[in-house]
């Protein structure tokens, strides 16, 4: 690993919404097909694409992206 991997959230948030991926693409003017690039981890996206698709889904930037794997969902312990 190149220690460069930006990790998101994005197909998560998507789904929570009811998003598709062409509907996320034309509200962040980009081709449908970088969204996908963008949710496999295959392009890391600029700053200003970052900020808009966190602005889009309303949640603070590092809710959506992170330099480290987010946790799985059920994998934190209840006490």
């Amino acid at each position: 690993m190149s220690g460069e991997e930006v990790y998101n959230r994005i197909s998560m948030l998507r789904a929570e919404r009811g998003v598709s991926r062409k509907e996320l693409a034309a509200a962040l003017g980009v081709h449908y097909q970088t969204i996908g690039y963008l949710e496999r981890g295959e392009y890391s996206p600029s700053l200003y694409l970052a900020l808009r698709i966190a602005e889009y889904f309303g949640v603070p930037l590092e809710v959506v992206f992170s330099l480290k794997p987010f946790p799985r969902l059920g994998s934190e312990v209840v006490k």
